[in-house]
């Protein structure tokens, strides 16, 4: 695997920290296909961190819809 110039790449190791968990649950993720997509096998396995923030992005639960002032005032 090479890396392209400029594009940052996290190490099981990095991924486990940024997320605060164990490297066991990385690799979990991993065997599940639940994690952010990785580059390459076993130990050298990488992941782009624009994978890494787009797969954190859509774990995100949905904002609350908000109220309207009209609606609040309907509601009470």
């Amino acid at each position: 695997m090479t890396a392209s110039p400029g594009v940052r790449h996290l190490t099981i190791a990095e991924l486990a920290e940024r997320e605060g968990v164990e490297v066991e649950t990385v690799y979990a993720w991993n065997s599940r296909g639940t994690g952010p997509r990785p580059m390459g096998r076993g130990r050298g396995r990488r992941y782009r961190l624009a994978d890494v923030e787009a797969w954190e992005e859509s774990r995100l639960s949905p904002a609350p819809a908000r109220m309207t002032a009209a609606q609040t005032v309907h509601a009470a």
